[in-house]
């Protein structure tokens, strides 16, 4: 009879614990509006001109993972530089690619590596906000024809730098969460319309 007792009570008691474990977790989601409209600060992001076709392809997905396909920063308040480069190589440690994948028709497994490095400027006083470099890599297939090969390094380095551009997005996300909420010009109001007889 005790046993059941102390078994109930031990239940109850685990039960509240648990309970209050999960009361005190304070989960949202990252890029949720309500945590301090943290999308209306990605729209007040400028990313500057890219130098080469990897920086255009992480730039291009920046500006619509930021403003969600509503274009540019008409007045950024921060400011973000990118670099970027890529990098090919075959996993295998075979000496002639070409020769190789020519005779057996076999494409040979590569990667293509997409190395950006950024920097979060905030613009009102120059204030780094955040610098960082990001790595991604993208399994290719490299064929022995010139046109196929060149067309999958082409292929991972675009998946490569949109991954790339989602994390920068997530990393640029967490700073804009502890600053301050952004001094909008507020929306123009339409001119009511006068009714004539």
């Amino acid at each position: 009879m005790s046993f059941d007792r102390n078994r109930r009570r031990f239940g109850i008691a685990a039960s509240l614990t648990l309970v209050a474990i999960l009361a005190g977790c304070q989960v949202r989601p990252l890029y949720s509006e309500t945590s301090g409209a943290v999308g209306q600060r990605l729209t007040t992001v400028g990313f500057d001109a890219p130098s080469n076709r990897i920086e255009q392809v992480v730039r291009n997905n920046l500006i619509f993972l930021a403003t969600g396909g509503a274009g540019e920063a008409k007045n950024p308040l921060y400011d973000v530089k990118l670099s970027a480069k890529s990098t090919a190589s075959s996993i295998l440690d075979i000496t002639s690619d070409d020769q190789t994948t020519s005779e057996t028709h076999v494409p040979i497994p590569g990667r293509v590596e997409v190395t950006v490095d950024y920097t979060l400027t905030r613009m009102s006083d120059q204030k780094v906000l955040k610098s960082a470099t990001r790595t991604l890599v993208a399994q290719i297939d490299v064929s022995g024809q010139a046109f196929a090969r060149l067309r999958a390094i082409r292929d991972g380095e675009n998946r490569a730098a949109k991954e790339a551009a989602e994390f920068i997005r997530g990393e640029i996300t967490i700073v804009l969460s502890h600053e301050p909420p952004p001094q909008l010009q507020p929306q123009a109001q339409p001119k009511p319309v006068a009714w004539r007889k």
